[in-house]
């Protein structure tokens, strides 16, 4: 049952689910949640797999059309609060300030222009690789598409444990306090079920999600050293930023796939 309330947690504090019920949030139901980052981030990948599959299989809309009813509801299903840490990350880094210049823009409420231009950057490149990645879909995109957020969350997870602190107040400094070493050593029996159902499904598909899976581990640690130099440590808005920020390197990786004959 406590593995269900941290699960549920997830649900209400990242993304738009609506979960209409009062949870609790004492150390051991916030360590529940920490286990379960990427069992959130598989709910939100089977809503947007599911999704596009019924699209194309089920309505007349054109792939163009279809691209960007699923490109919006990778904004919607999160609420947009990863997007808020990363346009707040993205001031914060391209004001060229000290550390703790860089930790007061970010908690500034208001938005730069750096912000904005770099949530167009992203959502543009996103919608690019959603869009030819669903002009050459087969069934292993499907399982790939709902890798993405699954994976993400995982390194969320990972930088929450293994990345210090930049302030000591805050959603990441909350999510810390309860996160312990056996917070995240159940992402490998996640990896592993993930992966042994790749492999039933195809030998390449299996290929390509460790792939993915390597593409995240390069990304998490250049994340937690980076972080570390520029702002350091985590906060809440650089964990959003780190989950948008591997998201859209796994969506390219995904779009990649075709070019090097791997699907």
């Amino acid at each position: 049952m406590s593995v269900f309330i941290g699960y549920l947690i997830n649900l209400q504090f990242f993304t738009a689910i609506p979960i209409k019920k009062q949870l609790p949030m004492d150390e051991p139901s916030i360590h529940r949640a920490v286990q379960t980052f990427p069992l959130a981030g598989l709910t939100l990948g089977l809503l947007v797999s599911g999704s596009l599959f019924a699209l194309m299989e089920w309505t007349p809309f054109s792939l163009l059309a279809i691209s960007f009813v699923v490109w919006l509801l990778t904004i919607i299903l999160t609420g947009g609060l990863h997007l808020d840490g990363w346009m707040d990350a993205s001031d914060a880094f391209f004001s060229y300030q000290d550390k703790e210049k860089r930790l007061e823009i970010m908690s500034d409420p208001r938005t730069g222009a750096f912000g904005v231009l770099s949530v167009i950057v992203l959502l543009s490149a996103r919608f690019l690789f959603i869009y030819e990645i669903i002009s050459r879909m087969n069934l292993s995109s499907f399982f790939l598409i709902a890798l993405i957020p699954t994976i993400s969350k995982m390194v969320m997870g990972m930088l929450l444990y293994t990345a210090p602190l930049a302030k000591q107040d805050g959603l990441a400094a909350f999510f810390q306090r309860a996160a312990k070493k056996s917070s995240i050593h159940i992402y490998g029996l996640y990896l592993i079920v993930l992966l042994i159902m790749a492999f039933y499904i195809s030998l390449p598909l299996l290929y390509m999600s460790l792939i993915m899976i390597a593409v995240a581990c390069i990304l998490f640690l250049l994340i937690r050293r980076k972080t570390t130099i520029w702002f350091g440590g985590i906060t809440g808005d650089v964990l959003g930023a780190s989950v948008e920020g591997v998201e859209l390197f796994l969506w390219l990786t995904v779009w990649a796939f075709p070019y090097f004959a791997m699907v």
